[in-house]
């Protein structure tokens, strides 16, 4: 595997996690912190790009919507790509899983009990936060696994330091496909940036694509680059930019 790829080029199409991607992991998804500048880098990358930029993220619209822009600017997947925004503004989703009330039932039991975990309830999804509580992973996940064990329509996922039950025909490489295959990204060179096991199934379809993935952070993975950390990538892109804008 190699580090962070040349500086992106003209004729990219940028996809962009946020959580420990674009941002720092925190203790709590409330508590996140966006890094300064970090809307004005998106907001001129966009322009750059011709519109080529979509977020890509677990969180829900009006989660992470307040945290950067409002009203929202850019095309963006939510919900792990069940919630899919386009830059003329049209809404592509799936409708709430069967058996989903199953599992949130089943952790907000494990939340009334136990001190340290977070639900975090979205439109067709939710997610068991236990990053003050690591000592309940194994606890969270066997629950969740058996509230969802007769529901072939639902999946576990595991983060960090997180459970998140969803659709199954849902994943971040299946919306990425699908930006792919309209204006601004076709025809473009996709390009894009995870950190998690959430995040392998967009690896795998850029890469399939003759696109570039990078992983941020440590951990196994199937893209072919890497960086160290958030801060990281925010300078490859912030670098990006200035190469172009000093380009004759």
């Amino acid at each position: 595997m190699s580090t962070l790829p040349r500086l992106l080029a003209d004729r990219s199409a940028l996809f962009l996690d946020f959580d420990g991607t674009l941002a720092e992991l925190a203790h709590r998804p409330d508590a996140v912190r966006v890094p300064p500048a970090l809307v004005d880098l998106l907001h001129k990358l966009h322009q750059r790009l011709d519109g080529a930029l979509a977020l890509v993220t677990g969180r829900a619209l009006d989660d992470l919507g307040p945290m950067l822009a409002t009203p929202w600017p850019w095309a963006a997947a939510f919900e792990h790509g069940a919630v899919r925004l386009s830059l003329q503004g049209g809404v592509a989703g799936t409708s709430r899983p069967a058996g989903l009330s199953r599992a949130i039932a089943a952790a907000e039991q494990l939340v009334s009990r136990h001190d340290g975990l977070l639900l975090e309830r979205k439109q067709t999804s939710m997610a068991l936060h236990y990053r003050l509580a690591p000592s309940l992973a194994v606890l969270c996940e066997d629950t969740l696994a058996r509230a969802i064990a007769d529901e072939p329509g639902l999946q576990l996922m595991r983060g960090k330091a997180v459970v998140e039950v969803k659709a199954a025909a849902v994943n971040k490489g299946v919306a990425i496909d699908a930006f792919m295959r309209e204006a601004p990204f076709a025809g473009r060179v996709p390009v894009f940036a995870g950190d998690d096991v959430t995040d392998e199934a967009g690896f795998d379809v850029v890469q399939r694509l003759g696109g570039i993935g990078i992983k941020v952070g440590d951990g196994p993975t199937r893209a072919r680059h890497r960086c160290a950390h958030p801060e990281a990538l925010r300078a490859w892109l912030a670098d990006s930019l200035l190469a172009s804008s000093t380009t004759p």
